[in-house]
């Protein structure tokens, strides 16, 4: 296994700690602006939502930190942009996602980033709201001289009245390739900005999770469509199977909130694949009743395994309940060969997604042949290890310049 250290200057390591928060916390103009050519397959439709100066830009960053208005070289101008593409069902549906472009005369890379979990429609990147992930690192980053692609995923912006498919690969997949592909036909039908055709995809948590889906789409699917550079993955949860398996069988923090995420991809799973148990087939009294009155929303400070009745961990644990057992594998991402050089950041304390995932999704792709390094960030969990995510990040999409 191959770890790497960088040398960081501390202008750097400000910029890069904002976002760490940023991400932790995961002048409007609406006026339609035409899409393009009829034979758009993807692109729907695109509305400007702000336009921003070098100076204003700077301003906003001074405001967070001074140091920040270093890094500024660009004015921006962010779209939202409106696509097609196809909810878990199959049905079409139109999605969204913000679309930040550099004012620069200089060709700009194109980097998909995939955000992490959100539970409000706010906090989505079309809605650019400030303080969120995409408004702020999409701002920043873009004013440095990259095309920035901020997807919702289904359940934000134009999809807002659809449930959220939370850590559902197929589906992540589709709709943020889609969102390449809509972004793809927007920047053939304008001039502003040339892009040079280089695409790199990142994403940390839920985002690294939905990066890894990604990636593997398009290296099987649309390996013509896009020059995919480089993808840097961070803390997600890729071995679905192990990571059920062990938060059914192991004590956990008992933190609310983690219990909240693990029960919404339970559910999400139960629907999705239409398993259709009630509530009391998986959970105890009285969280059964909780969580059917409540949802993800219900607070429950125990470990996630003390909630479970013992006859759902059972059949889970002797595969009888076929259903969920294949629904949690078909969510699995690890075992397959990237093509394109990978890179896996995690903390080895990382309370929330394991550590595990990303050292089997390693071994197991290293065995493969794979062009992938795992960065292992020592005693980290899952926040203090963004920092280091994001420096390798920067330096690794660098690298392959």
């Amino acid at each position: 296994m191959q770890k790497f250290t960088l040398p960081v200057s501390i202008k750097k390591l400000s910029f890069l700690l904002l976002w760490s928060v940023l991400l932790l916390n995961s002048c409007k103009d609406d006026s339609p602006v035409k899409p393009g050519e009829e034979e758009n397959k993807y692109l729907d439709e695109s509305s400007v939502i702000t336009e921003l100066t070098r100076e204003q830009v700077a301003q906003k960053a001074s405001a967070l930190n001074p140091l920040l208005a270093a890094y500024v070289k660009n004015g921006i101008k962010v779209y939202k942009i409106t696509y097609k593409t196809k909810n878990t069902d199959g049905t079409d549906i139109t999605a969204s996602g913000a679309l930040i472009l550099p004012v620069t005369d200089q060709p700009a890379s194109l980097i998909s980033i995939q955000h992490g979990t959100i539970r409000d429609d706010a906090s989505a990147p079309s809605n650019f709201n400030d303080g969120s992930e995409g408004a702020s690192f999409g701002s920043l980053f873009s004013s440095m001289g990259y095309i920035i692609a901020y997807p919702d995923y289904i359940g934000y912006g134009a999809s807002k009245d659809l449930p959220h498919p939370y850590e559902h690969r197929a589906s992540l997949a589709s709709s943020c390739l889609d969102m390449l592909r809509a972004a793809k036909e927007f920047l053939k039908d304008q001039n502003a900005v040339k892009w040079d055709e280089k695409l790199y995809v990142a994403g940390y948590s839920e985002g690294g999770y939905a990066t890894m889906s990604l990636q593997k789409k398009i290296e099987e699917e649309a390996a013509s469509e896009f020059n995919l550079r480089a993808s840097s993955c961070g803390a997600g949860a890729y071995d679905k199977t192990a990571f059920m398996k062990y938060i059914i069988n192991t004590p956990t923090t008992g933190v609310a909130s983690y219990n909240s995420l693990y029960l919404w991809v339970l559910l999400t799973y139960d629907r999705i694949y239409k398993l259709n148990k009630p509530t009391s087939y998986y959970f105890k009294e009285p969280f059964a009743t909780q969580i059917t009155a409540s949802g993800i929303n219900v607070r429950i400070n125990q470990s996630f395994d003390s909630i479970l009745n013992d006859s759902f961990k059972k059949a889970l644990n002797d595969g009888t309940d076929t259903g969920f057992v294949n629904a949690i594998g078909d969510n699995d991402v690890y075992n397959w060969k990237p093509k394109t050089p990978t890179r896996l950041f995690h903390g080895d304390e990382d309370n929330l997604v394991f550590y595990f995932n990303s050292k089997k999704a390693y071994d197991t792709m290293k065995a493969l042949g794979a062009n992938v390094e795992l960065t292992t960030i020592p005693k980290g969990d899952h926040g203090s290890s963004i920092t280091t995510f994001l420096i390798g990040t920067q330096a690794f999409f660098t690298s392959t310049k």
